[in-house]
C-alpha cells in the first residue's frame, strides 16, 4: 500500500534527509519520498500498523502530521532532527 502524510515543521533538506533515513530503517517500509515543498512524506507499507508506526516515528522526530499538536516540544525536536540531517549530508 502507498500512503502519503502531510507533516509539520518540514523546512529543508536536512529535515528531509533525517525523515528519509529514519523511516527507511523501519521493517516493511519502502520507497520513502520526502517532499519539502509540499511538506509530505510518502511510503509503501504492508499493513495499517506499519503506517501507524511511521506516524509515531515522525511525531517522535518532531514532524507531527497536520492533525496532531505542534507545540514547542515538537518544534524543538524537529530543529535537532534537522541539524542531524544537515550534518549527515556533509
Amino acid at each position: 500500500m502507498k500512503t502519503t502524510l502531510q507533516v509539520q515543521n518540514l523546512k529543508c533538506g536536512g529535515c528531509a534527509k533525517t525523515i528519509s533515513n529514519k523511516l527507511s530503517e523501519i521493517k516493511d517500509i519502502k520507497d520513502v519520498i520526502v517532499e519539502k515543498d509540499s511538506s509530505s512524506v510518502s511510503f509503501d507499507h504492508q499493513s495499517a500498523d506499519d503506517a501507524s508506526l511511521v506516524k509515531e516515528t515522525l511525531r517522535k522526530l518532531g514532524y507531527p502530521t497536520i492533525d496532531e499538536q505542534n507545540g514547542l516540544v515538537e518544534k524543538a525536536k524537529s530543529f535537532v532532527s534537522c541539524a542531524s540531517g544537515k550534518m549527515a549530508r556533509e
